[in-house]
């Protein structure tokens, strides 16, 4: 059709010279120009050129169908969920609410957010809930940074921090990590009055490193008052001796503080995409102002209540956990591959060429996670599985290395 419309009249005009239209305008008719501009006219943010994008890994029917694989024949050991699944508990609190759906859930998520404070022994005006931890780092965006703005980050921290500074036109900066881990000293020396945010997850993702108690002690205490430190507690339950850093909300000594966490792990929630911020009273109250109304489903509202109450699979999550940890560490030291000793639950491992050893597992059934988005093209990820898992991920890994 062209533009102005001509074409659509000049046929009417042809076949019937009485239509309206003809005797309206005459012909042939030339319509006015539409009051917006084209598409290929808009002007999208500029952020958006330079905005890195994360890339999730690929689900299982997605590699099935590449590969001519069945899905029953892969195993995922990409993304760091919980291999033993989500709590039983959890599973049928979600399906006795499935004939309440058409209602809205809880915009305020009530029950929730009270027991999960009681847990905690916090308030609870002290929590706020998004869809994943992500969410939550994108509130903080939200409410802190605008351009000009200094996000601060350790060198190999996780791919979400950065593409919320840029999000919001604020400046990246990273300190360089020793070894793997956050340089403490550097990231205090790195502060400016303009840092706004300063990000950093214990353990770590996508190393596994722990920043020691006494470290993460000074940066709590030495980090300016202006700066609010985000500390990324992700994989804080696989901790044997965690520090206590929700005391420091509860006793109000950091109200610079808001701690991230998550019920994709552990939990063995990841599907629900639920997550929680933890922070002082005012700081969460400003987290509320930019959160969508109903953000957190009816369904993952009743699927986290049962979870805080399944003790006994958190426990045997971390039983398998720590028996996969100690598998993943002593094979690869057999084989020879250097690796970063993690205290979540996966490890980094170096592979020569990450992308190829990716590829290869994947065509064999076993998804791993490449590194060379995190500038780490050498090695990649392995989250711990069951043990059958383990034992066919090693064998696979052993095949394509030709060890």
């Amino acid at each position: 059709m062209i533009a102005d419309g001509t074409a659509v009249v000049s046929r009417c005009v042809e076949q019937n010279p009485s239509c309206s239209l003809a005797v309206k305008f005459g012909s042939p008719l030339r319509l006015p120009p539409p009051p917006f501009p084209p598409m290929s006219s808009v002007v999208l943010n500029p952020q958006l050129a330079t905005l890195p994008v994360y890339i999730p890994g690929k689900p299982i029917d997605e590699v099935a169908r590449e590969h001519g694989l069945r899905p029953a024949d892969i195993i995922k050991l990409a993304s760091n969920e919980n291999p033993l699944g989500p709590s039983p508990m959890a599973l049928a609190a979600m399906a006795d609410v499935l004939k309440n759906l058409h209602l809205y859930p809880d915009g305020n998520s009530f029950h929730l957010k009270r027991k999960l404070a009681a847990k905690l022994g916090v308030e609870p005006a002290n929590l706020v809930l998004g869809s994943g931890s992500n969410e939550i780092i994108e509130f903080l965006g939200h409410a802190l940074l605008g351009a000009g703005d200094e996000v601060l980050v350790s060198e190999h921290c996780f791919a979400v921090y950065p593409i919320v500074a840029a999000l919001f036109g604020a400046k990246l900066v990273t300190v360089p990590a020793q070894g793997f881990h956050a340089d403490i000293e550097g990231l205090l020396r790195a502060v400016t009055p303009r840092t706004k945010l300063l990000f950093l997850a214990t353990p770590n993702n996508p190393t596994g490193t722990l920043t020691s108690r006494e470290d993460l002690s000074r940066l709590l205490a030495e980090v300016p008052p202006h700066v609010l430190i985000a500390l990324d507690e992700a994989y804080v339950e696989f901790l044997a001796d965690p520090l206590d850093s929700i005391a420091l909300v509860r006793s109000g000594v950091r109200p610079n503080l808001v701690l991230l966490r998550t019920f994709s792990k552990i939990f063995g929630l990841a599907g629900l995409r639920l997550g929680y911020g933890i922070g002082a009273p005012d700081m969460v109250a400003a987290l509320e102002k930019v959160r969508q109304p109903f953000n957190i489903n009816s369904i993952a509202q009743a699927g986290a209540l049962a979870a805080l109450d399944d003790t006994a699979h958190l426990d045997d999550t971390r039983a398998n956990n720590r028996r996969g940890l100690d598998l993943l560490h002593s094979e690869f030291a057999r084989l020879g591959l250097e690796f970063v000793e993690s205290h979540a639950n996966f490890v980094l491992v170096k592979v020569g060429d990450g992308a190829r050893v990716f590829s290869e597992l994947q065509k064999r059934g076993v998804i791993t996670r490449p590194m060379g988005s995190y500038r780490l093209p050498g090695w990649i990820r392995i989250s711990v599985g069951t043990p059958a898992e383990n034992d066919r991920c090693l064998a696979t890994l052993r095949e394509v290395l030709g060890r």
